[in-house]
């Protein structure tokens, strides 16, 4: 199993360790570039595509170019009321969810390319307007996470552009099937 996968069952090491690889992954990168570009990066990458190969899974169990997508998009919604959250409250508790369980409940097999990116960028752009107004005070702010303890919303903007980039890599893996 790949260290970039995030099971919702997982044990706090698991977490820890997937945390490491997706800072990795960013190293000493200013993460808010990674953050502005990856909407239209996804949108680049899966132009022209057909509804078939946007939703061929990988391998059996895996996610397809549109679930992916998808995921983005639901993941960047947590991610928005995570940092809402604390922006706004005093150490609040942040829940982790499963993923896994989202993209089956949720659909993620049926998930619509343009819809997806259109959430995510809507969504995408909310938040760094948000972030665009946070003084450095703010971003200093933590909450508790459920799974990983305390996380401050510097910590989080890394942790998101990393996660942009390991979704980047398994979108440019999944597309370059297609166009080798």
């Amino acid at each position: 199993m790949s260290v970039f996968s995030n099971l919702a069952a997982g044990a706090a090491e698991d977490a820890a360790a997937y945390i490491e690889a997706v800072l990795e992954l960013l190293g000493d990168a200013d993460p808010i570039p990674v953050l502005e570009s990856t909407v239209d990066w996804c949108r680049e990458r899966t132009q022209g595509l057909t509804r078939e190969q946007l939703a061929e899974p990988e391998a059996e169990g895996k996610w397809s170019i549109a679930g992916i997508l998808q995921h983005l998009a639901d993941s960047e919604l947590v991610w928005g009321y995570r940092l809402r959250t604390v922006l706004a409250e005093d150490r609040p508790r942040l829940t982790g969810y499963d993923q896994d369980r989202w993209a089956s409940r949720l659909g993620y097999a049926a998930a619509d390319r343009a819809g997806a990116l259109l959430a995510f960028g809507a969504l995408r752009a909310a938040n760094l307007s948000l972030l665009s107004r946070a003084s450095p005070t703010d971003l200093d702010r933590v909450g508790m996470h459920s799974e990983h303890g305390e996380e401050s919303v510097r910590h989080m903007i890394r942790l998101y552009a990393g996660h942009d980039l390991v979704h980047r890599r398994q979108l440019q893996r999944l597309v370059e099937r297609f166009d080798p």
